[in-house]
């Protein structure tokens, strides 16, 4: 996969991309990630990116034409155009690995109060990451790739991604480690059975308590599998939660 993004701070992305699972993923050459600095694409001797809105306002609009030109001379008949935006679909797990397909992404990053309206033409998908303002897209573009690399063939342990919360539409069962007890807490002694299909249901049913107290919404017209579907009989009409 290659993805561009296109900024008018590309120095903000030095250490993430730098970093852990992002870093590794680009040393093992699973993914291109270049980022494009859109002030290259203004015209004039000071480079001018954005101009005062028509009609009157607080703040700056970036101009159509210089993001425009930018996203031009990037684009290819692969590329998939997303916009960060407060005003687009928040991410969920299932875009992120509806993304994960793609051969190329190019992330438009905004700044200052917006863009002028005529470059959602160049635009296939407006992201959110969540209902709050951020100075710019620069945070919100590095969330999209994180959530989005990690997906990618090779860049994980392959079951990894689909036990993790959201994964299957539900949040990810509690985990444990070293020592056995910590302040009168002790492991749950199912997983120190060694029983392995003991410890799958386990998870699977703690996996489904999670999400009732947490975020039942989530469990909201999903389908549900024989085995699913009694082990939520057990933790609702019994009781049994463990």
């Amino acid at each position: 996969m290659i993805i561009d993004i296109l900024t008018l701070f590309p120095d903000m992305f030095v250490s993430p991309l730098t970093e852990s699972i992002l870093k590794r993923a680009q040393e093992q050459e699973l993914v291109n990630i270049r980022t494009v600095n859109i002030r290259d694409y203004a015209p004039g001797k000071h480079h001018q990116v954005d101009d005062y809105p028509y009609g009157g306002g607080a703040g700056m609009v970036m101009k159509a034409d210089v993001i425009g030109a930018a996203v031009q001379d990037v684009k290819t008949p692969e590329s998939w155009v997303i916009l960060m935006s407060p005003q687009g679909k928040p991410l969920q797990q299932e875009r992120a690995f509806e993304l994960a397909q793609f051969q190329h992404l190019v992330i438009i990053c905004g700044h200052y109060e917006g863009f002028d309206a005529r470059i959602m033409d160049e635009v296939d998908e407006e992201i959110s990451i969540g209902d709050f303002i951020l100075t710019g897209g620069e945070l919100p573009a590095m969330v999209l790739i994180d959530a989005v690399v990690r997906l990618l063939p090779g860049v994980l342990d392959e079951q990894s991604p689909l036990e993790e919360s959201f994964g299957n539409r539900l949040l990810e069962y509690p985990q444990y480690t070293r020592p056995v007890e910590y302040q009168d807490k002790r492991v749950p002694d199912i997983l120190l059975s060694g029983h392995h299909e003991k410890i799958r249901l386990w998870r699977k049913k703690q996996s489904l308590l999670t999400t009732l107290l947490k975020r039942p919404d989530l469990l909201l017209n999903r389908e549900y599998d024989q085995e699913e579907r009694i082990l939520l009989e057990e933790i609702i009409f019994k009781g049994d939660l463990t």
